[in-house]
């Protein structure tokens, strides 16, 4: 489907039913699967066939599903995981181990902040973070030799900067190491990142993919695009055999276009286990089918809900990419021309606890550590989501103490701004 428009891949991409078979994508809720000789389930073992032994590792519905993920990011292969959290994690340590490093924007989600700080420093993977808008120069004094990817968002959360993918594509390339881009604010709709020079995308699927709340996920996409054989010595476990899974070379078996995704399958998704379940997936996928419709007003509300707080005396400040006022304006418009997302972080005057009474007196928002959902929702990461960093890390990543995240829904935005007026008018 590679020349329909994005609305129609979200639609009808991943899976096209037979004659006479489901109209809508089949949830093969097993856990294993049956064969009439040990031979045949050896061929699977061993790499050599394609199929399904345990949904520990694979399941028909999730593959389905990451197929089409895989089609509208314009990817070459792609794997569902349990969550976002767990989509960072491998695909950062499909190819960074104990010894390694990786160079990471300081603004990102709180929850991968602390997987990479502290988790992943457990495991002997060491983090250099640069902001986002550091200059080149900046940018390379980051790398070491044993750097072995680089790491952003495409829109930050909460702090909502926008990652100038070429810069930090052109300055992994150049060490010889991936960019890999978190899309989960921005989805595919929005921003599709391999175009810019990225080479594996993350999503948090629980976020606007699924879009109503119901189901925890994640994704991975691979561009297909990296040439893991230019650097064997950077990357063996792609480019040499693994004898923990009958001595397979990855890139020699399946490619470049499927090294990367068969290895995290393979190997990491068989020892961690972080499968989505399949009724999980069957609920991404309906949620996949409206992301084109909904994206829009999901930004046309984030829009309305920024431009209003601009005006509020107050409000000490608004942050939302489409605005004009915003520093990140100009990356949006050539990255986001179509819209960025529909979350608006702002500061409240009066700081951490005038910010709190203001989300208690909402009415139609709910507080919840949720964002991108069909209900609006708001949140203070300082104290949540983001507190487990100091004041001078959150200032790094862009999350002030004052900061609300709030997160417009497909409500009415008249209402959403009415709302939010006689919930700022009460903290007075």
């Amino acid at each position: 489907m590679s020349d329909y428009k994005i609305g129609t891949k979200c639609v009808q991409g991943g899976y096209s039913a037979g004659n006479g078979k489901p109209r809508q994508i089949p949830i093969i809720q097993s856990t294993t699967f049956r064969y009439e000789t040990g031979e045949a389930m050896g061929k699977l073992f061993d790499l050599e066939a394609s199929g399904y032994f345990y949904s520990r590792l694979q399941n028909p519905t999730c593959d389905t599903v990451a197929a089409k993920i895989c089609e509208l990011e314009g990817g070459s292969a792609a794997m569902l995981t349990s969550s976002g959290q767990a989509a960072s994690f491998f695909s950062v340590f499909n190819i960074a181990s104990c010894g390694d490093h990786v160079v990471s924007s300081a603004s990102i989600y709180g929850g991968t902040y602390n997987l990479f700080a502290v988790t992943m420093a457990r495991m002997g993977v060491e983090f250099t973070f640069v902001s986002p808008d550091c200059s080149e120069s900046e940018l390379d004094a980051a790398f070491r030799p044993n750097t072995k990817a680089v790491f952003g968002e495409t829109i930050a959360n909460p702090a909502l900067t926008v990652l100038d993918i070429e810069k930090f594509a052109s300055a992994a390339h150049r060490h010889g190491v991936p960019l890999i881009v978190d899309n989960t604010f921005a989805t595919p709709v929005n921003c599709r990142p391999f175009e810019w020079g990225a080479d594996i995308v993350t999503h948090s699927t629980t976020k606007y993919m699924d879009g109503h709340g119901s189901a925890v996920g994640g994704c991975i996409v691979d561009s297909g695009r990296f040439d893991w054989t230019r650097y064997p010595d950077k990357f063996p476990g792609l480019c040499t055999p693994d004898y923990s899974y009958h001595g397979v070379t990855y890139t020699e078996r399946f490619g470049l276009e499927g090294a990367f995704i068969t290895k995290a399958t393979a190997q990491l998704m068989r020892d961690f286990g972080s499968i989505q379940s399949p009724q999980n997936a069957f609920l991404l996928g309906l949620g996949l089918e409206s992301l084109h419709v909904r994206m829009k007003r999901h930004c046309e509300n984030g829009l309305a809900v920024a431009e209003f707080l601009s005006g509020r005396d107050d409000v000490n400040w608004v942050n939302y990419p489409s605005l004009p006022s915003s520093p990140y304006y100009t990356l949006t418009q050539k990255y986001l021309p179509e819209g960025s997302c529909g979350v608006v972080s702002f500061g409240v005057k009066g700081g951490r606890q005038a910010a709190q009474k203001f989300m208690s007196g909402l009415k139609i928002a709910a507080i919840e550590t949720h964002v991108a959902d069909a209900r609006s929702c708001c949140l203070h990461p300082a104290s949540t989501t983001h507190r487990q960093m100091s004041d001078a890390e959150l200032d790094a990543a862009g999350v002030p103490g004052d900061l609300v995240r709030f997160s417009c829904g497909l409500e009415d935005d008249a209402d959403l701004i009415d709302d939010i007026a006689q919930a700022l008018d009460g903290v007075k």
